[in-house]
């Protein structure tokens, strides 16, 4: 009730917050956020949700900087899929069906759901290899003949 008093009569004392440490800007810069592949699993999973959504963890893949979001452990045995080499990683991923595997140095692995390129374009992990691959839209006559009526 004091507090209130002095407050409400402006007499409350005022200390400065000190600069130093007084926001966390700092830490969630793009350049802080490069994945450092020597590292077991968890810590790779750790920094990925850490940083997800903003300012997102990244790593290069073919000379593109690609920001990882979603992530989980994974333990089962090795999926099947196409591999994936990741500059730095001391193994490659594997592109699976389920999305993006990727290995920490004591050999567990990470799940990675979806992938953002610098672009800004966000795609699955699992569709990683055909993401560059588009096809038409091709209607049944049936099906063109709906969409003429809707129009």
């Amino acid at each position: 009730v004091e507090a209130v008093h002095l407050i409400a009569d402006g007499k409350a004392p005022r200390i400065p917050q000190p600069k130093e440490g007084a926001t966390y800007e700092g830490i969630q810069k793009k350049e802080n956020a490069e994945i450092s592949w020597d590292q077991p699993a968890a810590a790779l999973h750790n920094w990925i949700r850490g940083h997800d959504k903003v300012p997102g963890a990244w790593t290069t893949i073919n000379g593109q900087v690609v920001t990882f979001y979603g992530s989980s452990l994974l333990d089962a045995s090795v999926p099947a899929g196409q591999e994936l080499t990741i500059e730095g990683a001391s193994r490659p991923g594997l592109v699976t069906k389920n999305g993006l595997v990727i290995f920490g140095n004591d050999g567990k692995m990470v799940l990675v759901r979806n992938l953002q390129f610098e672009d800004g374009k966000m795609i699955p992990a699992s569709k990683y290899f055909s993401a560059d691959e588009t096809t038409a839209l091709e209607l049944t006559e049936e099906e063109k003949k709906i969409a003429e009526d809707i129009r």
